[in-house]
Protein backbone atom coordinates (compact mmCIF):
# COMPACT_ATOMS: atom_id res chain seq x y z
CA UNK A 1 0.00 0.00 0.00
CA UNK A 2 1.26 3.46 -0.89
CA UNK A 3 1.96 5.77 2.07
CA UNK A 4 -0.16 8.83 1.34
CA UNK A 5 0.72 10.53 4.62
CA UNK A 6 3.12 13.46 4.56
CA UNK A 7 6.33 13.46 6.66
CA UNK A 8 4.87 16.34 8.70
CA UNK A 9 1.87 14.19 9.52
CA UNK A 10 4.11 11.41 10.79
CA UNK A 11 5.08 13.53 13.80
CA UNK A 12 1.54 13.11 15.12
CA UNK A 13 1.51 9.34 14.82
CA UNK A 14 -0.24 7.54 17.67
CA UNK A 15 1.51 5.53 20.38
CA UNK A 16 2.46 1.86 19.93
CA UNK A 17 -0.85 0.53 21.31
CA UNK A 18 -3.01 2.54 18.93
CA UNK A 19 -0.62 1.94 16.02
CA UNK A 20 -0.89 -1.80 16.67
CA UNK A 21 -4.66 -1.58 16.71
CA UNK A 22 -4.60 0.27 13.41
CA UNK A 23 -2.57 -2.50 11.78
CA UNK A 24 -4.98 -5.14 13.09
CA UNK A 25 -8.01 -3.16 11.91
CA UNK A 26 -6.44 -2.69 8.49
CA UNK A 27 -6.02 -6.45 8.15
CA UNK A 28 -9.50 -7.19 9.49
CA UNK A 29 -11.19 -4.83 7.07
CA UNK A 30 -9.12 -6.10 4.13
CA UNK A 31 -9.47 -9.81 4.93
CA UNK A 32 -12.94 -9.97 6.46
CA UNK A 33 -15.11 -6.98 5.55
CA UNK A 34 -14.13 -6.06 1.99
CA UNK A 35 -14.83 -9.55 0.58
CA UNK A 36 -18.47 -9.17 1.73
CA UNK A 37 -19.05 -5.64 0.42
CA UNK A 38 -21.19 -6.72 -2.53
CA UNK A 39 -23.47 -8.74 -0.26
CA UNK A 40 -23.65 -5.95 2.33
CA UNK A 41 -24.39 -3.31 -0.32
CA UNK A 42 -27.35 -5.33 -1.57
CA UNK A 43 -29.11 -5.42 1.79
CA UNK A 44 -31.70 -8.01 2.78
CA UNK A 45 -31.40 -11.20 4.86
CA UNK A 46 -28.05 -12.22 3.33
CA UNK A 47 -26.54 -8.86 4.26
CA UNK A 48 -27.94 -9.11 7.80
CA UNK A 49 -26.42 -12.57 8.24
CA UNK A 50 -23.05 -11.45 6.87
CA UNK A 51 -22.93 -8.42 9.15
CA UNK A 52 -23.82 -10.50 12.21
CA UNK A 53 -21.00 -12.91 11.35
CA UNK A 54 -18.51 -10.06 10.94
CA UNK A 55 -19.53 -8.54 14.26
CA UNK A 56 -18.93 -11.87 16.00
CA UNK A 57 -15.47 -12.11 14.44
CA UNK A 58 -14.66 -8.55 15.52
CA UNK A 59 -15.49 -9.44 19.12
CA UNK A 60 -13.32 -12.55 18.92
CA UNK A 61 -10.45 -10.46 17.56
CA UNK A 62 -10.69 -7.92 20.41
CA UNK A 63 -11.56 -5.10 18.00
CA UNK A 64 -15.15 -4.49 19.07
CA UNK A 65 -16.45 -0.98 19.87
CA UNK A 66 -13.00 0.49 20.44
CA UNK A 67 -14.09 4.17 20.75
CA UNK A 68 -17.01 3.43 23.09
CA UNK A 69 -16.83 3.78 26.90
CA UNK A 70 -14.99 0.98 28.70
CA UNK A 71 -17.49 1.05 31.58
CA UNK A 72 -20.19 0.13 29.08
CA UNK A 73 -18.21 -2.67 27.47
CA UNK A 74 -16.34 -0.74 24.79
CA UNK A 75 -12.64 -0.24 24.18
CA UNK A 76 -12.44 3.12 25.94
CA UNK A 77 -10.35 4.93 23.33
CA UNK A 78 -10.53 8.71 23.35
CA UNK A 79 -11.83 10.56 20.31
CA UNK A 80 -8.31 11.62 19.36
CA UNK A 81 -7.06 8.02 19.63
CA UNK A 82 -9.96 6.69 17.61
CA UNK A 83 -9.33 9.31 14.92
CA UNK A 84 -6.03 7.53 14.25
CA UNK A 85 -7.98 4.32 13.53
CA UNK A 86 -10.98 5.72 11.68
CA UNK A 87 -9.29 5.82 8.27
CA UNK A 88 -8.39 2.13 8.48
CA UNK A 89 -11.81 1.16 9.79
CA UNK A 90 -13.58 3.31 7.21
CA UNK A 91 -11.69 1.88 4.23
CA UNK A 92 -14.94 -0.02 3.77
CA UNK A 93 -18.28 1.73 4.18
CA UNK A 94 -19.30 -1.26 6.30
CA UNK A 95 -16.25 -1.21 8.59
CA UNK A 96 -17.78 0.83 11.44
CA UNK A 97 -20.86 -1.40 11.62
CA UNK A 98 -18.80 -4.59 11.49
CA UNK A 99 -16.40 -3.39 14.19
CA UNK A 100 -19.03 -1.96 16.52
CA UNK A 101 -18.10 1.71 16.39
CA UNK A 102 -21.18 2.74 14.38
CA UNK A 103 -23.17 3.62 17.58
CA UNK A 104 -20.55 6.15 18.67
CA UNK A 105 -22.68 9.20 17.87
CA UNK A 106 -25.82 7.76 19.48
CA UNK A 107 -24.00 6.58 22.60
CA UNK A 108 -22.24 9.93 22.96
CA UNK A 109 -25.45 11.94 22.62
CA UNK A 110 -27.52 9.68 24.90
CA UNK A 111 -24.78 9.69 27.54
CA UNK A 112 -24.61 13.49 27.50
CA UNK A 113 -28.27 14.41 27.10
CA UNK A 114 -30.36 11.38 28.06
CA UNK A 115 -32.07 11.11 31.43
CA UNK A 116 -31.31 8.38 34.00
CA UNK A 117 -33.74 5.86 32.50
CA UNK A 118 -32.43 6.35 28.97
CA UNK A 119 -28.82 5.94 30.10
CA UNK A 120 -29.49 2.91 32.25
CA UNK A 121 -31.78 1.11 29.81
CA UNK A 122 -30.10 1.70 26.47
CA UNK A 123 -26.41 2.58 26.64
CA UNK A 124 -24.90 -0.81 27.51
CA UNK A 125 -27.04 -2.73 24.96
CA UNK A 126 -26.10 -0.20 22.26
CA UNK A 127 -22.41 -0.75 22.96
CA UNK A 128 -22.91 -4.53 23.04
CA UNK A 129 -24.70 -4.42 19.70
CA UNK A 130 -27.89 -6.02 21.03
CA UNK A 131 -29.74 -2.75 20.38
CA UNK A 132 -29.36 -0.58 17.29
CA UNK A 133 -30.10 3.11 16.97
CA UNK A 134 -30.42 5.63 14.16
CA UNK A 135 -31.06 9.34 13.69
CA UNK A 136 -33.97 10.93 11.81
CA UNK A 137 -33.65 14.60 10.92
CA UNK A 138 -34.59 15.30 7.29
CA UNK A 139 -38.08 15.16 5.80
CA UNK A 140 -39.54 14.67 2.31
CA UNK A 141 -40.15 17.92 0.41
CA UNK A 142 -38.22 19.94 3.00
CA UNK A 143 -34.61 21.08 2.44
CA UNK A 144 -32.51 18.92 4.73
CA UNK A 145 -30.07 21.78 5.18
CA UNK A 146 -32.73 23.87 6.98
CA UNK A 147 -33.94 22.08 10.14
CA UNK A 148 -36.08 25.10 11.04
CA UNK A 149 -38.58 23.85 8.44
CA UNK A 150 -39.14 20.62 10.38
CA UNK A 151 -42.81 19.70 10.31
CA UNK A 152 -42.83 16.48 12.37
CA UNK A 153 -44.71 17.45 15.53
CA UNK A 154 -44.82 16.16 19.10
CA UNK A 155 -47.69 17.07 21.38
CA UNK A 156 -47.82 16.52 25.12
CA UNK A 157 -50.45 14.20 26.53
CA UNK A 158 -52.11 14.65 29.89
CA UNK A 159 -49.74 12.11 31.45
CA UNK A 160 -46.66 14.01 30.21
CA UNK A 161 -45.83 11.60 27.36
CA UNK A 162 -45.45 12.80 23.77
CA UNK A 163 -47.52 11.93 20.70
CA UNK A 164 -45.34 12.17 17.58
CA UNK A 165 -46.63 12.44 14.01
CA UNK A 166 -44.74 13.04 10.79
CA UNK A 167 -42.40 11.52 8.20
CA UNK A 168 -38.63 11.36 7.94
CA UNK A 169 -36.42 10.05 5.19
CA UNK A 170 -32.80 9.18 4.42
CA UNK A 171 -32.65 7.69 7.89
CA UNK A 172 -29.60 5.43 7.88
CA UNK A 173 -30.12 1.96 9.30
CA UNK A 174 -33.80 2.42 10.22
CA UNK A 175 -34.69 -0.99 8.80
CA UNK A 176 -33.02 -2.82 11.70
CA UNK A 177 -33.05 -0.09 14.35
CA UNK A 178 -34.61 -0.51 17.79
CA UNK A 179 -34.37 3.19 18.63
CA UNK A 180 -34.49 6.33 16.54
CA UNK A 181 -33.67 9.85 17.69
CA UNK A 182 -36.21 12.10 15.96
CA UNK A 183 -36.03 15.84 15.44
CA UNK A 184 -39.54 17.11 16.23
CA UNK A 185 -41.36 20.37 16.66
CA UNK A 186 -42.68 20.79 20.20
CA UNK A 187 -43.53 24.46 19.72
CA UNK A 188 -43.84 27.18 17.11
CA UNK A 189 -44.40 26.68 13.38
CA UNK A 190 -42.21 25.46 10.49
CA UNK A 191 -39.68 28.19 9.84
CA UNK A 192 -39.14 28.97 13.54
CA UNK A 193 -35.75 28.00 14.93
CA UNK A 194 -37.25 27.81 18.40
CA UNK A 195 -39.44 24.94 19.51
CA UNK A 196 -37.37 22.06 18.11
CA UNK A 197 -36.64 19.09 20.38
CA UNK A 198 -35.13 15.60 20.17
CA UNK A 199 -37.10 12.54 21.24
CA UNK A 200 -35.80 8.99 21.49
CA UNK A 201 -38.46 6.78 19.90
CA UNK A 202 -38.55 2.98 20.34
CA UNK A 203 -39.30 1.58 16.89
CA UNK A 204 -41.57 -1.10 18.32
CA UNK A 205 -44.07 1.56 19.37
CA UNK A 206 -47.55 1.53 17.89
CA UNK A 207 -47.78 3.89 14.94
CA UNK A 208 -44.11 3.64 13.93
CA UNK A 209 -43.57 2.28 10.40
CA UNK A 210 -40.71 1.83 7.98
CA UNK A 211 -42.41 3.07 4.81
CA UNK A 212 -39.80 2.11 2.23
CA UNK A 213 -36.11 1.65 1.58
CA UNK A 214 -34.34 4.40 -0.36
CA UNK A 215 -31.38 2.94 -2.27
CA UNK A 216 -28.67 5.55 -2.82
CA UNK A 217 -27.33 5.07 -6.34
CA UNK A 218 -28.15 1.40 -5.96
CA UNK A 219 -26.83 0.80 -2.42
CA UNK A 220 -29.14 -0.19 0.43
CA UNK A 221 -29.29 1.23 3.95
CA UNK A 222 -31.40 4.41 3.82
CA UNK A 223 -35.10 4.46 4.73
CA UNK A 224 -38.22 6.57 4.90
CA UNK A 225 -40.18 6.24 8.15
CA UNK A 226 -43.63 7.32 9.26
CA UNK A 227 -44.87 8.20 12.74
CA UNK A 228 -48.63 8.25 13.36
CA UNK A 229 -49.32 9.47 16.90
CA UNK A 230 -46.46 7.41 18.29
CA UNK A 231 -46.49 7.64 22.08
CA UNK A 232 -43.06 8.42 23.53
CA UNK A 233 -42.37 8.46 27.30
CA UNK A 234 -41.76 11.90 28.81
CA UNK A 235 -38.30 10.85 30.01
CA UNK A 236 -37.21 10.06 26.43
CA UNK A 237 -36.69 13.75 25.70
CA UNK A 238 -32.99 14.41 25.06
CA UNK A 239 -31.72 17.61 26.63
CA UNK A 240 -34.09 20.48 27.26
CA UNK A 241 -37.34 21.01 25.41
CA UNK A 242 -36.62 23.38 22.53
CA UNK A 243 -32.88 22.72 22.72
CA UNK A 244 -32.51 20.40 19.74
CA UNK A 245 -30.45 22.59 17.43
CA UNK A 246 -27.44 22.89 19.72
CA UNK A 247 -27.42 19.13 20.36
CA UNK A 248 -27.95 18.35 16.68
CA UNK A 249 -25.14 20.74 15.74
CA UNK A 250 -22.80 19.01 18.15
CA UNK A 251 -23.74 15.61 16.77
CA UNK A 252 -23.35 16.74 13.17
CA UNK A 253 -19.89 18.23 13.74
CA UNK A 254 -18.66 15.05 15.37
CA UNK A 255 -20.32 12.84 12.75
CA UNK A 256 -19.06 14.83 9.79
CA UNK A 257 -15.50 14.69 11.11
CA UNK A 258 -15.68 10.94 11.56
CA UNK A 259 -17.02 10.49 8.06
CA UNK A 260 -14.23 12.66 6.65
CA UNK A 261 -11.69 10.30 8.20
CA UNK A 262 -13.50 7.27 6.82
CA UNK A 263 -13.74 8.81 3.35
CA UNK A 264 -9.98 9.33 3.44
CA UNK A 265 -9.58 5.60 4.12
CA UNK A 266 -11.77 4.78 1.13
CA UNK A 267 -9.89 7.23 -1.07
CA UNK A 268 -6.63 5.50 -0.14
CA UNK A 269 -8.07 2.26 -1.50
CA UNK A 270 -8.88 3.98 -4.78
CA UNK A 271 -5.44 5.61 -4.87
CA UNK A 272 -3.68 2.28 -4.35
CA UNK A 273 -5.77 0.64 -7.06
CA UNK A 274 -4.93 3.48 -9.47
CA UNK A 275 -1.20 3.32 -8.81
CA UNK A 276 -1.16 -0.47 -9.01
CA UNK A 277 -2.97 -0.36 -12.34
CA UNK A 278 -0.62 2.31 -13.69
CA UNK A 279 2.43 0.27 -12.71
CA UNK A 280 1.15 -3.08 -14.01
CA UNK A 281 -0.76 -2.15 -17.17
CA UNK A 282 1.15 -1.72 -20.41
CA UNK A 283 0.10 -0.78 -23.92
CA UNK A 284 1.92 -0.19 -27.16
CA UNK A 285 3.47 2.92 -25.58
CA UNK A 286 4.76 1.08 -22.53
CA UNK A 287 3.49 1.07 -18.92
CA UNK A 288 0.70 3.51 -18.09
CA UNK A 289 2.90 4.87 -15.30
CA UNK A 290 5.16 6.38 -17.96
CA UNK A 291 2.42 8.57 -19.41
CA UNK A 292 2.36 12.16 -18.21
CA UNK A 293 -1.43 12.36 -18.09
CA UNK A 294 -1.52 9.31 -15.81
CA UNK A 295 1.18 10.90 -13.67
CA UNK A 296 -1.01 13.99 -13.42
CA UNK A 297 -3.90 11.86 -12.11
CA UNK A 298 -1.57 10.45 -9.45
CA UNK A 299 -0.23 13.86 -8.46
CA UNK A 300 -3.64 15.54 -8.22
CA UNK A 301 -5.06 12.63 -6.23
CA UNK A 302 -2.17 12.64 -3.77
CA UNK A 303 -2.43 16.41 -3.39
CA UNK A 304 -6.16 16.16 -2.63
CA UNK A 305 -5.66 13.26 -0.20
CA UNK A 306 -2.99 15.00 1.85
CA UNK A 307 -4.90 18.27 1.95
CA UNK A 308 -8.12 16.61 3.09
CA UNK A 309 -6.29 14.62 5.75
CA UNK A 310 -4.70 17.74 7.25
CA UNK A 311 -8.04 19.54 7.36
CA UNK A 312 -9.78 16.55 8.94
CA UNK A 313 -7.17 16.18 11.68
CA UNK A 314 -7.27 19.91 12.37
CA UNK A 315 -11.00 19.48 13.05
CA UNK A 316 -10.27 16.43 15.22
CA UNK A 317 -7.80 18.39 17.34
CA UNK A 318 -10.26 21.23 17.96
CA UNK A 319 -13.14 18.89 18.82
CA UNK A 320 -10.92 16.86 21.16
CA UNK A 321 -9.89 20.11 22.88
CA UNK A 322 -13.51 21.23 23.26
CA UNK A 323 -13.01 24.25 21.00
CA UNK A 324 -15.21 25.74 18.28
CA UNK A 325 -14.58 23.62 15.20
CA UNK A 326 -17.44 24.76 12.96
CA UNK A 327 -15.21 26.33 10.31
CA UNK A 328 -12.72 23.48 10.31
CA UNK A 329 -15.43 20.82 10.11
CA UNK A 330 -17.06 22.64 7.19
CA UNK A 331 -13.76 22.90 5.32
CA UNK A 332 -12.89 19.26 6.01
CA UNK A 333 -16.32 17.96 4.99
CA UNK A 334 -16.28 19.67 1.60
CA UNK A 335 -12.63 18.84 0.96
CA UNK A 336 -12.97 15.16 1.91
CA UNK A 337 -16.18 14.60 -0.06
CA UNK A 338 -14.77 16.25 -3.18
CA UNK A 339 -11.50 14.41 -2.72
CA UNK A 340 -13.11 10.97 -2.53
CA UNK A 341 -15.04 11.63 -5.71
CA UNK A 342 -11.96 13.06 -7.47
CA UNK A 343 -9.56 10.28 -6.46
CA UNK A 344 -12.04 7.54 -7.35
CA UNK A 345 -12.85 9.20 -10.67
CA UNK A 346 -9.14 9.30 -11.53
CA UNK A 347 -8.75 5.65 -10.55
CA UNK A 348 -11.66 4.71 -12.81
CA UNK A 349 -10.12 6.69 -15.67
CA UNK A 350 -6.78 4.92 -15.31
CA UNK A 351 -8.54 1.54 -15.21
CA UNK A 352 -10.57 2.31 -18.33
CA UNK A 353 -13.60 0.11 -18.90
CA UNK A 354 -12.46 -2.23 -16.11
CA UNK A 355 -13.09 0.58 -13.64
CA UNK A 356 -16.77 0.65 -14.54
CA UNK A 357 -17.42 -3.06 -14.05
CA UNK A 358 -17.89 -5.39 -11.09
CA UNK A 359 -14.29 -6.54 -10.73
CA UNK A 360 -13.09 -3.58 -8.63
CA UNK A 361 -14.70 -1.63 -5.77
CA UNK A 362 -14.31 1.61 -7.72
CA UNK A 363 -17.99 2.01 -8.73
CA UNK A 364 -19.00 1.61 -5.09
CA UNK A 365 -16.33 4.05 -3.89
CA UNK A 366 -17.37 6.57 -6.53
CA UNK A 367 -20.99 6.25 -5.43
CA UNK A 368 -19.97 7.00 -1.84
CA UNK A 369 -17.99 10.03 -2.94
CA UNK A 370 -20.82 11.43 -5.02
CA UNK A 371 -23.38 10.90 -2.27
CA UNK A 372 -21.00 12.48 0.27
CA UNK A 373 -21.33 15.83 -1.48
CA UNK A 374 -25.05 15.90 -0.65
CA UNK A 375 -25.59 13.81 2.49
CA UNK A 376 -24.54 15.35 5.82
CA UNK A 377 -25.17 18.77 4.31
CA UNK A 378 -24.54 19.65 0.67
CA UNK A 379 -21.33 21.41 -0.35
CA UNK A 380 -23.25 24.64 -0.85
CA UNK A 381 -24.41 24.70 2.77
CA UNK A 382 -20.88 24.37 4.14
CA UNK A 383 -19.42 26.85 1.65
CA UNK A 384 -21.99 29.47 2.58
CA UNK A 385 -21.83 28.95 6.35
CA UNK A 386 -18.03 28.96 6.48
CA UNK A 387 -17.75 32.03 4.25
CA UNK A 388 -20.32 33.95 6.29
CA UNK A 389 -18.52 33.09 9.52
CA UNK A 390 -15.18 34.23 8.10
CA UNK A 391 -16.59 37.44 6.60
CA UNK A 392 -18.31 38.35 9.87
CA UNK A 393 -14.86 38.79 11.35
CA UNK A 394 -14.14 41.54 8.85
CA UNK A 395 -17.26 43.60 9.58
CA UNK A 396 -16.68 47.26 10.50
CA UNK A 397 -15.96 47.68 14.18
CA UNK A 398 -14.90 44.06 14.67
CA UNK A 399 -11.27 43.55 15.81
CA UNK A 400 -8.99 42.36 13.01
CA UNK A 401 -9.19 38.56 12.79
CA UNK A 402 -6.35 36.11 12.56
CA UNK A 403 -5.59 35.31 8.89
CA UNK A 404 -8.02 32.61 7.84
CA UNK A 405 -5.30 30.27 6.63
CA UNK A 406 -3.15 30.45 9.76
CA UNK A 407 -2.88 27.33 11.83
CA UNK A 408 -0.80 26.38 14.82
CA UNK A 409 2.80 25.41 14.03
CA UNK A 410 3.61 21.68 14.04
CA UNK A 411 4.28 20.17 17.44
Amino acid sequence: MTDTKSPAGQAARPGPHVAGLRERITRFVADRVIPYETVLDAGGPAADAALDSLRARAREAGLWALPLPAELGGGGLSFAEYAALAEAEGASDHGPAALGSAPLLDVTMLARYGGPRVREEYLAPLVAGTLRACYAMTEPDVPGSDPALTGTRAERSADGSWLVSGRKWFTSGAGRADLVTVLVRTGGSPGDREGLSLLLVPTGSAGFRVLRELPVLGAAGQYEIGLDRVRVPADHLLGAEGGALSIAGERLRLGRTLRCLRWIGQAERAFDLMCGRAAARSGSGGPLAGHQLVQQHVFEALLALRGARLLAHEAVALIAAGQDARTEVGLAKVAAARMLQQVTDSAIQVHGAAGLGPDTPLPSLFRTGRAARILDGPDELHITSVARRVLAGYAPGVPAPEPAGRTAPPG
